[in-house]
């Protein structure tokens, strides 16, 4: 997969970009990560990429002509198709979750444009765009970040990125629901002890202890996952148990 960044910070992107998973991922083939600057796509003098909004009003905005410009001589000819997608990081997007970076990461290129100031020209997103995505219902300064934060979940699910192809499916959020607690050795830290089923050696009663943990840390931290999660019989059977023991106690 290919990744390209348009910014007017490209600086920024040196460091996040080259640790750990990512960068193992550029080293083996798996993605390329190429950031832009979007004032080489100016024509002026001044490489201007904003400028006041009209109507007026406070902040400036930026300007449709070096963004249109930048894109189409990224992806000449066809802009999008089902295989590559133009998405602008912004406030006014649509949330960023695990299915989200699931379909994107069946594409083969990705074009992250990043937004600042009061935000891009409105043509932009008419004309230009398939997709506006925010990470979250907060403000950042800029675009970059959840560029960085995109290009991470979505690299992670593309095989050979992780270690273990396991380690995904088992993430939060992946199922629709949060992850089970996790231990590690010693067995005994300071009197804290791990769940002796943890140390059976049971893998079917292990496997639902995981399962119960995941089911009760989501309904007791994001209940609301528990409404679009697709739950089995048996995921039910575990949801009745815990508020029957909520009850009790």
């Amino acid at each position: 997969m290919r990744f390209d960044i348009l910014t007017i910070f490209p600086e920024m992107f040196r460091g996040p970009l080259d640790f750990s998973i990512l960068k193992r991922a550029q080293e083996q083939g798996i993605i390329e990560i190429h950031v832009h600057d979007l004032r080489t796509f100016t024509t002026d003098k001044h490489q201007m990429v904003d400028d006041r909004p009209f109507g007026g009003g406070a902040g400036m905005v930026f300007k449709p002509e070096p963004i249109f410009r930048a894109v189409e001589a990224l992806l000449p000819g066809e802009l999008a198709s089902e295989s590559r997608a133009i998405i602008l990081l912004s406030p006014q997007g649509r949330v960023f979750n695990q299915p989200e970076a699931a379909r994107l990461a069946q594409m083969q290129r990705l074009l992250l444009i990043c937004g600042r100031y009061e935000g891009v020209d409105e043509r932009v997103v008419e004309h230009l765009i398939t997709d506006e995505i925010s990470i979250g219902d907060y403000i950042v300064t800029g675009g970059e970040i959840p560029a960085m934060v995109l290009v991470e979940a979505v690299t992670r699910l593309l095989p050979g990125a992780l270690g273990h192809e396991a380690s995904a499916q088992r993430d939060s959020f992946a199922e629709g629901i949060l992850d089970c607690p996790h231990y590690t050795r010693p067995a005994d830290f300071r009197g804290m002890t791990v769940p002796e089923v943890l140390l059976s050696g049971n893998h079917a009663q292990i496997d639902r202890w995981r399962r119960r943990q995941a089911l009760e840390k989501t309904l007791r931290t994001r209940p609301d996952l528990l409404a679009q999660a697709e739950l089995s019989p048996s995921d039910r059977e575990l949801l009745e148990e815990i508020k029957r023991s909520k009850i009790e106690d």
